[in-house]
Parts: C-alpha cells; structure tokens; sequence
C-alpha cells in the first residue's frame, strides 16, 4: 500500500501525541503478543498486574483478535488518531464511548472475514451490544493501574521526537524531518511522500494531511486511512532503546558520574531539559545542573526550538567516547 501526499498535504500534515494508542500497544506488549524489545524490564515488572486485568477483562484478550495483526487489517476504533499534541487519555477515551456500535461492528466484520475464525466466546463479545463499553472500561483500568505510572517516562520519549522532527521540519524541511522515520517512508524531490504498509492499494489524501503519531512501542509504520478518522501514520520513536551509561565505557562514567553519562547516552536523540529530567526521574532544577555543567566543558550544545532549548552532542563527546583525544 502506498499513499501520495501532495504540496497541500505537506502543508496540512502535523505531528501528535496518543496516550490512547500507547495504552493499545503497552497492551500488545504486556500480552505477548509482540515482542518487549528495550522493554523487558517494563514487562517483568507489570505483566502480573495486566494478567489480573485480563481475568477480569476477557474483552482484552478478545480485542487482540482484530487489534493486534501485524501487517493486516485492524480495527481503528479502540485507539482513534489524536487531535493534537496535549490531548489527555480522558478526553481520547471519552471519543470512543460515543462510537456507534454500528462503525464498531463493522469495523470488527471486516477485520474478522480477512482472518482464521476466531474462538466463539470472544466472537460473541466482539459482536455483541456492549463491546464499545466493555473495550473503553478495559481501556481505562489498563491506562490507570499500569500504563499511567509509566507516563511522564514515555511522554518524554514522544516529546522529544516531536521536538527535534519539528525543528529539523522548520529548519531544513519535509525531507530532514522524515529521512529516518523509518525505512518504509520515503520523501520524494518532486514534493510528495510514499508510505509502504500492508496492502497494495493507493491512498491519495486530497489536502487533508497526515497525522504523524510518535510510539515508544512499535517498531514499524501503521496507517490509519479510514475516512472517520484523520489520516494519520503510526512510526517509531527515536531514542526508545537508548543504550545505558555503562556501554559507553566505565572511564567516562567514572570521569563525569553516573548522571552525566546517562545525560549524554540520552541525548543520542537532542532533548530539552524537561525531558532529560523525565527520561532520569529527576528534578528540572537538578537536571539543569548536570545540563550546564555538559554544555560548560563542551560535551553538548543548545539550540533554542520556540520557546525551548534543544540541547544534542558534540563532536568532542564523540571523540571522548572513541578514545581519539
């Protein structure tokens, strides 16, 4: 599958943020039904929690049926596309309450007549009356016992990738922000994206613009191209699997401290201070301390981005690391 996007949609085409559809795919992960990746410690620590959930939740089981096929058809509506970058899981929650259980229902058909058949209890529950409710209950308690505590964590991922691609965007261009969104996006000269996801169809989008929505999750693209929502791609974000402090060698964790070269591991994606702070569990205050004393001995620099400084690496911490001083 492929989808044209046009000047106009370039134009009209803006990032966002779901903690909607990170709680679908933390669920993807807490069932085992992709694999942890960089968060296996996450999984060890919350997967008896979400097993507790599912007993009392059979629609979460029921829901991976035709929510949770890679590189297939899925339904859309547990998880819409988010309006914009501060939109809170309350009022995303609150949006699919009210689908009709017609657009669910259809939805779930669809997406159950291209796959196997599917046990029978868990036909019964996504077919029946109440599986909007059932979906947004199971949601909630999800997002409240298990996802929410790991938040601001995952925010400062998503944040930061959102950063840095908007300011590449207006410094240098459609093409800088997305050269590494991933290897099935590609920026064309002639002022048009190719998207390859599953399928062999072409979607044009007629001014409407995409929405380009950051996971810590996913590991490739997913596309939401049904007319009830905006069209929008689900892709990687940058700096989910950073490497710990200690691969970077015990020499520098010793020269600068632990903080410090976890500051520096980090920022192998540029990062403001609030998300520095975030990503360590700790305060803004003593973050800005570690950050100045870097950015003093030449190891980062800073960028201001709007009303935000972006701070990144230097040339010298590379060398450091490498050894070639």
């Amino acid at each position: 599958m492929s989808i044209e996007v046009t000047p106009q949609d370039v134009a009209a085409s803006r990032f966002a943020i779901s903690p909607l559809i990170e709680t679908m795919h933390a669920q993807w992960v807490l069932s085992g039904r992709i694999g942890p990746g960089p968060h296996r410690r996450w999984l060890e620590r919350w997967r008896g929690a979400y097993e507790e959930l599912e007993r009392r939740h059979p629609v979460l089981e029921a829901i991976l049926y035709v929510a949770a096929n890679k590189g297939q058809a899925n339904v859309d509506f547990v998880a819409p596309p988010p309006a914009g970058l501060k939109v809170p899981f309350e009022a995303e929650l609150a949006a699919v309450r009210v689908t009709p259980v017609e657009q669910a229902h259809a939805e779930i058909a669809r997406v159950l007549a291209a796959r196997a058949p599917v046990p029978a209890p868990a036909r019964e529950l996504l077919l029946g009356g109440d599986v909007v409710r059932l979906v947004a209950d199971a949601f909630e308690e999800l997002w409240s016992r298990i996802v929410r505590h790991s938040w601001p964590f995952f925010h400062a991922i998503l944040e930061r990738d959102v950063v840095q691609r908007a300011g590449r965007l207006a410094t240098y261009g459609w093409a800088a922000a997305l050269e590494d969104l991933s290897a099935q996006v590609r920026w064309h000269d002639d002022g048009h994206i190719t998207v390859r996801v599953s399928g062999r169809e072409r979607h044009r989008l007629g001014g409407r613009g995409l929405l380009f929505v950051p996971s810590v999750f996913t590991t490739g693209v997913g596309a939401y191209l049904a007319e009830a929502w905006p069209y929008a791609l689900v892709y990687p974000a940058r700096g989910t699997g950073v490497v710990p402090p200690a691969a970077d060698g015990a020499g520098l964790v010793a020269l600068i401290g632990r903080t410090r070269a976890r500051i520096l591991a980090e920022l192998a994606t540029p990062a403001t201070t609030t998300h520095l702070a975030a990503l360590l569990g700790q305060s803004v205050g003593g973050t800005g301390g570690h950050v100045a004393a870097l950015r003093g001995s030449g190891l980062i620099t800073g960028t201001r981005t709007g009303r935000s400084v972006l701070y990144a690496r230097t040339a010298l911490r590379d060398a450091l690391i490498a050894g070639s001083l």
